[in-house]
């Protein structure tokens, strides 16, 4: 499809994604509507004040044989979401005041992605995870001469999946499965043998509607 050419996807880019952060990201008297809640209800947050501010970089690599989105496999060792496919990213640590460079040192921390590898093109609206973080997610073009460099405390793999596959509403699947007694649902974007869902693939969801949808 001509529309999911890396060339329209930062054409349109430049055009809907938000220029800054919006100023009410992490007001606490504010509730995203974007977040898990959107397909399960039940998870629909009463609090703004327990929200944590975190952000996550979206790396979009422009390849010869097109542009693809790189993901991280998190070590199976970690106490919260072990094995679970992720974009770099983490909580916003108190001396940082914009989201990008959370982002972009947290990048740098998981996977030696290094910021001079790294050109910020926009933000999302936050979202909010069923943990409690209200997530900024930055949208950046990489260098394909970048290299990386994994830390195995954080960080199992990492792969890439091309742009064109996830900015297809038709790969966009609901799962559901049972969480505390009621049924939840959540996006799931199964891809080569790795299972994209959750937090993640309600991001990409909300990428794919923020640049294509009307």
């Amino acid at each position: 499809m001509t529309r999911l050419t890396f060339a329209d996807f930062k054409a349109r880019a430049a055009t809907r994604l938000l220029r800054q952060p919006l100023p009410d990201a992490f007001d606490p008297n504010k509730i995203p509507s974007k977040g898990d809640h959107r397909l399960a209800e039940m998870l629909a947050p009463h609090d703004g004040a327990l929200h944590r501010p975190a952000a996550v970089l979206i790396p979009i690599i422009p390849r010869p044989e097109g542009a693809t989105i790189l993901l991280t496999q998190r070590a199976s060792h970690l106490k919260d979401h072990a094995g679970q496919v992720a974009f770099p990213g983490g909580k916003m640590d108190i001396q940082e005041t914009d989201p990008v460079q959370t982002a972009i040192r947290e990048a740098e921390e998981e996977i030696g992605l290094t910021t001079d590898f790294i050109d910020p093109i926009g933000y999302l609206e936050p979202y909010l995870s069923s943990t409690g973080f209200r997530i900024v997610p930055v949208i950046a073009i990489i260098d394909p001469a970048h290299h990386l460099s994994i830390d195995s405390n954080e960080v199992e793999s990492t792969f890439e999946v091309p742009l064109s596959f996830l900015m297809d509403a038709a790969h966009h699947e609901t799962h559901s499965r049972e969480w505390r007694g009621t049924l939840r649902h959540y996006y799931a974007m199964p891809y080569n043998g790795h299972y994209i869902w959750g937090v993640t693939a309600g991001i990409i969801r909300n990428l794919y509607e923020k640049v294509y949808g009307e």
